[in-house]
């Protein structure tokens, strides 16, 4: 990928970060919740954005989602105010499960019982 896909992207999820967290006063959105990727086409008309939030409820994240989407309009409009992008892209929010994975298996990691090995040279 080119260095300008990759500012864009950088640009667009520290924004889209911010805004959730500072800018969107719904109280059904967590602060826990984090911007963890974007991805904007080659075109800049779509930009995926991967959302993280630590939950197991399945509703809760889907109704998390279905929030976001319908602040696209805001969320791009505060966008088109803070970043020098010719157009805005239309987003498009879901879940980052691979962080919730990475997450779940550094948890299990963790709980291993594993001993820490001494020094093998003392041996020889």
């Amino acid at each position: 990928m080119s260095i300008r896909f990759d500012r864009a992207n950088s640009q667009l999820q520290k924004a889209i970060g911010y805004i959730i967290q500072n800018k969107l006063n719904d109280p059904r959105l967590s602060p826990m919740i984090y911007v963890s990727e974007v991805n904007v086409t080659p075109d800049f008309k779509y930009c995926k954005v991967k959302i993280s939030y630590d939950s197991d409820n399945q509703d809760e994240l889907n109704e998390i989602i279905k929030i976001l989407q319908k602040s696209e309009g805001f969320i791009k409009n505060e966008l088109a105010h803070s970043l020098k992008m010719p157009s805005i892209p239309k987003l498009i929010f879901e879940l980052d499960k691979g962080t919730k994975a990475e997450l779940r298996i550094n948890e299990i990691l963790n709980k291993l019982n594993i001993p820490k090995e001494d020094n093998e040279d003392k041996d020889e």
